[in-house]
């Protein structure tokens, strides 16, 4: 039976990382590291409130999820439940990296932490947002609802839904055109989310991506040690400079759900567990069952899931 991890990206609920940090020792001193890495506070990085400061706010949100994905990661490694495959989506693609061994723990959280000091966009800049898009499947359909129209790109495909009915999506843009467009389509069609200033996956974030180039070419990756699917085309990033390149292009380029499971179903992967918030749970079409962990009892989920699916966990500790 072989294994796949999907890391989310940032779109989704708040992470849960505090039911985890109370249960599992293994967490516990997994955000001490982080903490000191990051000069966080563990109360910062776990539960308090987000700075009101947009790129400082990002910063921080960046480093809460990918402390909870990791902090789920290395608690299944202590029950020996590995993956065979690992990918993620946006900010979820450079923690599949990470795991993949393609940069050290340290360098990703420093990079994340180290983002707060972005300048901040000037006042008189167009408002930006995201919004999450309901697409039709039929042949001859837009590619997405917003496509034409100014100010409105297309920043993520998380593919079709479960009943084959719709296509899900993620656009971002100017937040007026993205208002405009959600009150013109059908009901429920376009969906802006509520404080989300930053429209990620698209042009409008070169300035990010060219205040972080220096520091991503500072970062000594290596060649991935497992199969890692890149969710900005249909491939298997196989060098540390196709790693860079992810990490190069991430802020501004749109990411697929679809080419990381569509890869991972390539791998040979039959079981797939998600790490943390952000990708709909029981709404898309996986190729393969999915998990997804955020609180222990989803650990146990897991585990029984991957036992009763053949695969060994033969030496792992009892679940308490």
């Amino acid at each position: 039976m072989s294994l796949g991890y999907l890391f989310g990206g940032g779109v989704g609920t708040e992470p849960h990382g505090l039911e985890l940090y109370r249960t599992y020792e293994v967490v516990q001193g997994w955000y001490e590291q982080v903490s000191a890495w990051t000069g966080l506070t563990v109360g910062q990085i776990l539960e308090e409130d987000l700075p009101t400061a947009q790129e400082e706010r990002q910063s921080v949100g960046t480093v809460r999820e990918a402390a909870l994905a990791i902090g789920v990661h290395d608690v299944l490694a202590s029950f020996n439940l590995r993956p065979a495959a690992i990918g993620g989506l946006s900010l979820g693609a450079m923690t599949a990296s990470c795991l993949a061994g393609s940069l050290g723990r340290r360098e990703l959280f420093e990079m994340l932490a180290g983002s707060r000091d972005t300048p901040e966009p000037p006042a008189e800049d167009p408002q930006q947002g995201i919004a999450i898009a309901f697409g039709s499947l039929a042949d001859g359909a837009p590619a997405h609802p917003g496509e034409n129209v100014p100010g409105v790109y297309l920043a993520g495909d998380f593919g079709p839904t479960v009943d084959g009915t719709k296509r899900i999506m993620m656009l971002a843009g100017h937040a007026e055109a993205l208002g405009a467009l959600a009150a013109e389509a059908p009901p429920g069609t376009v969906v802006p989310l509520p404080g989300r200033t930053i429209a990620v996956h698209t042009p409008l974030r070169r300035p990010y991506r060219d205040f972080m180039a220096p520091r991503i070419d500072a970062i000594p990756f290596s060649a991935p040690e497992l199969p890692l699917l890149s969710c900005l085309e249909s491939k298997v990033l196989r060098t540390a400079d196709d790693v860079r390149d992810l990490f190069q292009r991430n802020s501004t380029d749109p990411i697929s759900l679809v080419d990381v499971y569509t890869g991972m179903k390539d791998q040979g992967v039959q079981l797939g567990l998600v790490m943390g918030p952000s990708i709909p749970e029981g709404i898309l079409a996986f190729p393969f069952p999915v998990v997804h962990i955020e609180r222990p009892e989803h650990v146990e989920q897991a585990l029984t899931t991957a036992y009763e699916l053949g695969i060994d966990l033969t030496g792992a500790p009892a679940l308490s």
